[in-house]
């Protein structure tokens, strides 16, 4: 996009005036601030006689009414000082801090005076390297001694590494580093390639402080220190790239060992050049300021080629953050959204950072001349924290719950990766702390309102500590609530478990989020120096009201909340709930959602159930009233019930539903004279009208097949006139069956012509 170009330029711009209003000098002088009559800048004990002069001087001003008004106005602007001093002091100084006092000086010397400082200072350095090379040193003593440093170190050094590639030969080690290594593979790698020049660098050490003090070695020793300085710094360098080499990174991590490792080196040896110049050894050697010169040199130089690096291998850094494995872009997380952003623009902040020391370099002014060292050595510890968090992360991803842990590992899991992320911040505070302890400031000195970083820190720690407080009281409260919802329904079967935890738990879970937020809310806002018993005033006359206007509301979430907790209702429950006989669906802190026989959707508020009958909890009764029919007797019809009861037990249907044999309850009452036998099945639950039909599919299916009609009201009817005719019975009705006849029926008629007997 065309707008992208202008957006970091603007950003650039921002920052750095940030940075210029940041670092402001605090202990910058105070205008106008005159002494007081008698006050002397002598830290002596004044003698008596001073003292005597002093006091008088005082006293004859405060009795002359102009050297008094004097004497006020001075007081007033020194009180003015005073408070610019302290608006001053408040400023945050941070990790450029030795800048402020070089670009303040910087801005106020026009360019003439500034190069005729370097002119001079480069004129003194070569004055002191003429006065070394005129002096009676021999220079091929000091040839021969600068070499056999340098041969001393070189030998041992090849030596020991020739030692390690036999062993790894001989053991068969992979002493070489994957592009997705483990830890020990990178630690393997490290020492094969730091450890050998390391050991090196020390007996040399050793021996050249047994010889008597000489300049070749001193020299040859600065030489092997930034060697070595170099290669480690390469070898932290290359360890990082390693660690992001999955996903889609192989590419920008293959060019970056191929092609930036060489700058890498020598950004490190000019680093330690910068710093060895700085000690007394070599300011001895060469002079203070030929030593100055070759440090701010150096230092320079490596700033430049930082910047070059940032420039060249802009792209690939950038894809090393940016790039990730599908899931994770997939999940499109904040912390991925995060990363992503901070690819577009790393390069800013680190162009920023390179120029910044770049003027502290060039202004000479104080400290800033050993800014460069500071903010290599600061460089250095990100990346050994930046090591640190890879390989915890690492480890977190390779952790599995074994063994006892699998007992608690909902416990395990979260507690682990709470524990992860608090020793990630752990590693960056402690990272904070000797930065800061570098630049000259502490994470542990007491809070001092006047100093805005120190008031700025201890609230981001206290925030943060409370943050982290929050949160693992979320996460033991959480996982307790989940294990007590399953150690409580362990009896159960597992359908019923399920829907009551995903039932009950939202819920319980909601609360608890929200009680831990406000808490937590209220803490933090006290942190940040809020009043906040208005707030809890006002909270508490807005509940009022609220519990007034919406007593309903107040109703169904009081009602709901005891139907949850006392298990009366769960989802896909098949319940009667205030004339609406349906399955729950969906249960909510206000209402319950049913869907009934015919597919309609009822939601009902809590508080308008009164009564609630639940057809499956625990289980179902299918309960038979079977008409026995008037020609079968009626142990010949319990037998034939009973058989087709166990037919129907023996069945795959059977099997999985009825839990219980057929239990005959007797005859319950008799119907126009045919007998009602009773009999009921235990079956799980809501299944109690399947077995109930099926039961009597199979019934009618035996009774048909055994030529047995079912019992049905039959009516006889007689006629008689004035006389009886021969064989005529009286005329009688009947509510029998046509299956023959029943004592109190009365004699039938036969039937006529054409009519079925039966």
């Amino acid at each position: 996009m065309h707008v992208l170009p202008g957006l970091q330029r603007l950003s650039i711009l921002l920052i750095f005036l940030l940075c210029l209003v940041v670092m402001l000098p605090a202990k910058a002088a105070i205008p106008g601030a005159g002494t007081l009559p008698g006050q002397t800048a002598s830290t002596d004990a004044p003698s008596a006689g001073a003292l005597n002069d002093s006091l008088s001087q005082v006293i004859s001003t405060l009795e002359n009414d102009q050297q008094r008004q004097a004497l006020l106005e001075s007081l007033k602007q020194l009180q003015q000082a005073n408070e610019q001093r302290k608006d001053a002091d408040t400023g945050s100084s941070g990790l450029l801090g030795a800048l402020a006092s070089s670009i303040s000086t910087f801005d106020g010397q026009d360019r003439t005076g500034f190069l005729a400082r370097w002119k001079l200072k480069a004129i003194k350095a070569g004055q002191d390297l003429t006065s070394r090379m005129t002096l009676s040193v021999g220079a091929g003593r000091l040839l021969s001694h600068f070499l056999m440093t340098i041969s001393i170190w070189f030998g041992i050094g090849w030596g020991l590494k020739w030692l390690v590639r036999v062993l790894a030969r001989y053991y068969s080690w992979d002493i070489s580093l994957p592009e997705e290594p483990a830890f020990i593979a990178v630690l393997r790698y490290f020492l094969r390639r730091a450890l050998p020049w390391s050991i090196a660098f020390g007996a040399t050490l050793g021996i050249a402080s047994l010889l008597p003090a000489s300049a070749g070695i001193t020299l040859g020793m600065v030489m092997a220190y930034v060697s070595l300085a170099g290669l480690l710094f390469r070898l932290i360098c290359e360890i990082i790239f390693s660690l992001f080499g999955y996903g889609h990174r192989r590419i920008a991590q293959r060019l970056l060992r191929q092609r930036a490792l060489g700058r890498l080196f020598v950004i490190g040896a000019l680093a330690a050049l910068g710093d060895a110049a700085n000690a007394d050894e070599v300011r001895q050697l060469v002079g203070n300021n030929l030593g100055s010169f070759l440090s701010e040199m150096a230092n320079l130089a490596a700033v430049v080629i930082t910047g070059i690096f940032i420039i060249r291998f802009k792209r690939p850094i950038r894809h090393l953050i940016q790039n990730s494995p599908y899931p994770q872009r997939k999940q499109r997380s904040n912390a991925m959204v995060l990363m992503y952003a901070l690819g577009r623009i790393w390069h800013i902040p680190a162009t920023l950072f390179v120029a910044a020391l770049f003027l502290s370099v060039i202004t000479l002014s104080g400290d800033a001349r050993s800014a460069f060292a500071k903010a290599v050595f600061t460089a250095g510890l990100l990346v050994v924290v930046l090591i640190i968090n890879g390989v915890i992360r690492r480890h977190r991803e390779q952790e599995r719950p074994r063994g006892k842990r699998r007992r608690y590992s909902l416990y395990w899991r979260r507690l682990s990766r709470f524990g992860y992320t608090v020793l990630q911040l752990i590693s960056w505070v402690i990272f904070l702390e000797i930065a800061l302890q570098l630049w000259g400031y502490s994470l542990t000195q007491a809070r001092d309102p006047q100093t805005l970083w120190q008031y700025v820190a201890h609230s981001l720690l206290s925030l943060g500590t409370t943050l982290l407080l929050a949160w693992l009281v979320w996460i033991v409260l959480d996982t307790a609530i989940q294990q007590a919802l399953k150690s409580t329904m362990k009896t159960h079967r597992g359908r019923h478990q399920s829907t009551r935890a995903q039932t009950i738990a939202p819920l319980i879970r909601n609360v608890v989020f929200v009680t831990i937020s406000v808490i937590t809310l209220i803490v933090v806002l006290a942190n940040l120096g809020v009043n906040v018993t208005p707030l809890l005033a006002g909270a508490g006359v807005i509940g009022l009201a609220v519990g007034f206007g919406a007593q309903t509301l107040v109703q169904d979430l009081i009602t709901g909340v005891f139907i949850l907790i006392e298990d009366t209702l769960a989802i896909d429950d098949f319940v009667d709930v205030g004339g609406h006989m349906g399955t729950v669906e969906k249960l909510s802190i206000r209402t319950v959602r049913l869907r009934d026989l015919d597919g309609i959707v009822h939601s009902i508020p809590f508080s308008q159930i009164k009564s609630i009958q639940n057809y499956s909890r625990e289980f179902g009764i299918a309960l038979f009233r079977i008409r026995i029919p008037h020609e079968l007797k009626i142990d010949d019809a319990m037998k034939m019930v009973q058989e087709v009861a166990d037919e129907l037990r023996q069945a795959t249907f059977g099997r999985f539903y009825i839990w219980s044999p057929l239990e005959f309850q007797g005859i319950d009452s008799f119907d126009n004279g045919a007998a009602i036998l009773r009999a009921q099945f235990r079956t799980s639950p809501v299944k109690q009208w399947e077995v109930a039909r099926e039961f009597n599919l199979r019934l009618k299916r035996r009774m048909e097949n055994d030529g047995i009609n079912m019992a049905m009201s039959r009516m006889s009817i007689q006629m008689e006139s004035g006389d009886p005719v021969q064989g005529a019975a009286p005329l009688h009705h009947s509510g029998a069956t046509s299956n023959g006849p029943f004592p109190g029926d009365g004699p039938v008629r036969g039937p006529s012509h054409g009519e079925d007997p039966t």
